[in-house]
């Protein structure tokens, strides 16, 4: 732009350009005060709602005036209020000062507050002028924007696939002085009590909406994206690009304090889905609204409230009512709008959940230390959090450690695959008051499509972590669509026993709760005010409260994780929130669900019990199964790989072995196990009874460390007559490695023929295990002592957390040792072990299983 062209910042606006000249350029560098409220019409002191009027000089000055007689009328109500509030802030710093010098502390105490003051006033001075920039962009119109701002272009200038919809911000600004109705019947009867519900569990009670005003500035729409692949024919889905800076005035009041919350603000993808469509005016039966993801919400805190600006308090309040917008709005939490009578309340409200995503959060390395020791930089306590739409998972904390291994297992529900994405985030916890979040980032993901995952089947890999120097997260992810079959449900609870993660779910129940009728009266004097709680097994869900309501109307869906189904039940309680008491109750097996058609139950009524003689309850009840999605080729190779030959520490016959992953020949299998292992050909009877047991093994529905057991027992008899190849003896173990669970499984059972140098010297043997290369401390695995013995029994199982591409490069070193070589002066070693660890055997279900010949001390590389 030249020099001659005028530019006209919105704060000193008087005059509207010419419209035969260029439009002048409209520079958001100097936004408008927030303070100063935009010219009105003649008439009136508030902005013109067409936009096209023309304010004059005496306009501007009437709004002055107005704001003089306002500004003078808050400071004589809040005289009284400032005046206390600067004598109690002097009292205090003096006090500070005072109590420093006369405890003789250090001057740290009274440096690091003022750095820490200093840092929130930079902070919070930075949010605000953000907040005014935003501001300032919804009022200006999209060509200034653009100008103004060429690095936060609206996403149709990014993504081809999004439009412009400057028409619908046109609407959108013609109806939003008719939403505040709508707005404040939403925020008092959804999220008021559940705010209310989660500051009463930090001892904050009372708390209640006064006032909600939403302001004059619409939200702004700066894209849409209309879905037509991949879509039900029966619906429409859109997604919207949604930006509300807004002007808002809404005040609350906590116990006696009085709050308010200003210039709100949010930013994210809103998706609409119209649903079903039918053939009678308006054409669509609903609307379903939500938020993909959690959105960027942001807000100020005034008036006396203002107080919890003290750590801690206000970031609780803060974090507390962006939760509970999530709750709402955030899936898997819809905002069901129903147009015509013809469709019914199931069909639009019931969750349709469209699969399960089982997560895997193995472990981490590199992470950033940010603890500080006495000698310096210390360590740092990770933790991970996962989330996907509103469904947050938090792994167990590790303390002092920058390689931790959680091997934390979460399943979440997935209602939609169509650009949801799930997220991680590593933190470094520190301790503080509860509901402060004072912990550090360690460094995030960028978002996984869950699309990709559906597609792969399965992913595992190692992800780099952002906003962070250095580290990396190794996360499996795999998906379970759902199936109506009933006989699915065996293949799924035999995978789970496999897995032996006792919280994995083998079904998902959703239930929608519609009604109950002519409730027992909980109270003489009127009647009852009714809220229902459904529970599965721990986990718990309830419907908002009715006031004063014996038959009330709840609409309201929920979805469960079942872990088995044919032992497990959905209790029903509906109590009166006044006394508390419980005035019905219903339990429904869902083993009989699973013997209806489809596996559902569509808005039939049940008796309740404990409650009145014609008190019942209807809702629909629909049971799906698990079942593993389908895994690309290319990502099951990886896992599995090819077959690799063993070279194992028994001496065999110059032949290359190839272990498969099912055993098909008995035969075959019969003739390895008797080069390998210390079996007669005068014990038939012990051959016989190899072949069932191993053909057994991929059908059994027992664990596998229960199988390999019985197999070992009938493979190798106790009896034997060599010592080994080097006269040191002879091992039993098994090896096997779960790709599902990450987990390497050793299992020593035991050992033979340890030589005996002095008869007066009985070894006392244990076994060492560590991982080859590096040795490290946390790989270290160790048995117990067994006193006096050359054939110790151990039976005992070690697990190593690692990875199928960390497993074919890694060696596994066994060490057997006395307890009294200490004693006698001599080296403690018996006999060691090298095994590699990229066998195939050991990927298969039995695992592997043999004997190897112990060696002599080998120096450590």
């Amino acid at each position: 732009f030249s020099d001659n062209t005028p530019t006209v910042p919105l704060a000193e606006f008087v005059e509207p350009p010419n419209p035969s000249e260029d439009e002048p350029f409209v520079p958001l560098a100097e936004p408008i005060k927030m303070s100063e409220t935009p010219v009105a019409a003649p008439t009136t002191p508030t902005t013109n709602g067409n936009g096209n009027g023309t304010p004059t000089q005496t306009q501007a000055l009437n709004g002055d005036g107005d704001k003089t007689v306002a500004s003078k009328s808050a400071i004589d109500e809040n005289s009284i209020f400032s005046i206390l509030y600067t004598v109690g802030k002097k009292v205090a710093i003096v006090g500070s000062i005072y109590l420093v010098g006369y405890m003789g502390w250090s001057v740290a105490w009274l440096i690091a507050p003022v750095i820490l003051s200093v840092a929130r006033d930079q902070l919070s001075k930075t949010s605000e002028k953000k907040r005014d920039i935003a501001k300032a962009s919804a009022l200006a119109s999209e060509k200034d924007v653009i100008l103004a701002r060429i690095d936060e272009l609206p996403a149709w200038v990014y993504f081809p696939d999004v439009e412009r919809c400057e028409w619908l911000n046109k609407i959108l600004k013609q109806v939003w002085p008719n939403a505040n109705h709508f707005a404040r019947t939403l925020v008092k009867e959804t999220i008021e009590p559940n705010v209310a519900l989660a500051l009463a569990n930090y001892k904050m009670n009372g708390f209640r909406f006064d006032r909600i005003i939403l302001g004059t500035i619409p939200p702004r729409i700066g894209g849409v994206k209309i879905y037509d692949k991949n879509v039900d024919r029966n619906e429409i889905i859109m997604d919207l690009d949604l930006f509300y800076a807004s002007d808002c005035d809404i005040n609350f009041y906590l116990g006696g304090m009085k709050g308010g919350i200003k210039d709100f603000q949010i930013h994210g993808w809103v998706r609409v889905v119209m649903k079903p469509l039918i053939r009678s005016m308006p054409l669509v039966g609903g609307l379903q609204i939500f938020f993909l993801n959690n959105p960027n919400i942001d807000f100020n805190l005034v008036g006396v409230i203002d107080f919890m600006d003290m750590p801690g308090l206000s970031d609780l309040l803060r974090r507390i009512i962006v939760e509970q917008i999530g709750n709402v709005m955030v899936l898997p939490n819809k905002l069901p709008i129903s147009l015509s009578e013809e469709v019914s309340a199931v069909a639009l409200k019931m969750p349709e959940p469209e699969g399960i995503l089982r997560i895997h959060v193995v472990e981490a390395k590199d992470l950033m230390k940010k603890d500080i020791s006495v000698l310096g930089k210390g360590k740092s306590d990770p933790y991970a959090i996962i989330n996907v739409g509103a469904q947050e998972f938090r792994t167990q904390i590790i303390d002092n450690n920058v390689n931790p291994k959680w091997d934390y297992w979460c399943e979440a529900c997935i209602f939609t695959t169509i650009g949801h994405y799930i997220g991680f985030s590593l933190w470094d916890y520190d301790q503080t008051m509860p509901g402060v979040l004072s912990d550090d980032v360690l460094g995030r993901l960028a978002s996984i499509d869950i699309a990709s995952v559906i597609k792969n089947g399965v992913v595992d890999s190692w992800l780099t972590l952002e906003d962070a120097k250095h580290g990396l997260l190794h996360v499996r992810l795999q998906w379970y669509k759902l199936t109506a079959n009933p006989n699915d449900l065996q293949q799924i609870l035999l995978e789970t026993q496999l897995l032996r993660v006792t919280t994995m779910s083998a079904a998902v129940l959703s239930v929608f709760i519609d009604s109950a009728r002519h409730l027992k009266q909980a109270r003489s004097s009127s009647k009852p005010d009714p809220y229902l709680v459904c529970s599965v097994n721990k986990q718990k869900q309830q419907t908002a409260m009715i006031m004063r309501d014996d038959s009330p109307v709840w609409e309201q869906g929920f979805t469960f994780l079942v872990n088995n189904p044919e032992n497990e039940s959905l209790l029903i309680k509906i109590y009166d929130q006044k006394t508390g008491n419980d005035i019905g109750q219903y339990t429904y097996s869902l083993s009989t669900l699973l013997k209806q058609f489809n596996m559902e139950v569509i808005q039939q009524p049940f008796q309740l019990q404990k409650s009145g003689p014609e008190s019942k309850l209807y809702m629909s009840l629909s049971l799906r199964i698990l079942k593993p999605g389908e895994i690309d080729k290319e990502s099951d190779a990886l896992e599995h790989g090819p077959a690799i030959t063993r070279s194992s520490s028994v001496k065999t016959p110059d032949v290359a072995i190839v272990a498969p992953p099912l055993i098909k020949d008995p035969q075959a299998t019969i003739k390895r196990l008797s080069s390998e292992s210390p079996i007669s050909e005068e014990d038939p009877v012990v051959v016989s009874k190899i072949s069932p047991a191993l053909s057994a093994s991929t059908s059994s529905e027992k664990p596998i460390s229960e199988l390999a057991t019985s197999v070992l027992t009938h493979r190798f008899p106790d009896s034997s007559s060599s010592a080994g190849e080097h006269g040191l003896g002879r091992m039993q173990l098994s090896i096997r490695y779960s790709a599902q669970r990450q987990k390497l499984d050793v299992t020593i059972h035991k050992i033979i023929k340890i030589p005996l140098r002095d008869p007066s010297n009985i070894p006392d043997p244990y076994v060492k295990l560590y991982l080859l290369p590096g040795r490290t401390k946390e790989s270290k695995r160790k048995t117990g002592v067994i006193k006096d013995n050359c054939n110790p029994v151990y039976d005992a199982s070690f697990e190593y957390l690692i990875s199928i591409a960390e497993l074919r490069q890694t060696e596994l070193e066994v060490t057997v040792c006395t307890q009294k070589g200490f004693l006698s002066g001599g080296s403690p070693i018996i006999g060691m072990l090298k095994i590699p660890l990229d066998d195939s055997e050991i990927t298969t279900q039995a695992g592997l299983n043999s004997w190897f010949d112990l060696q002599p001390e080998m120096r450590h590389e």
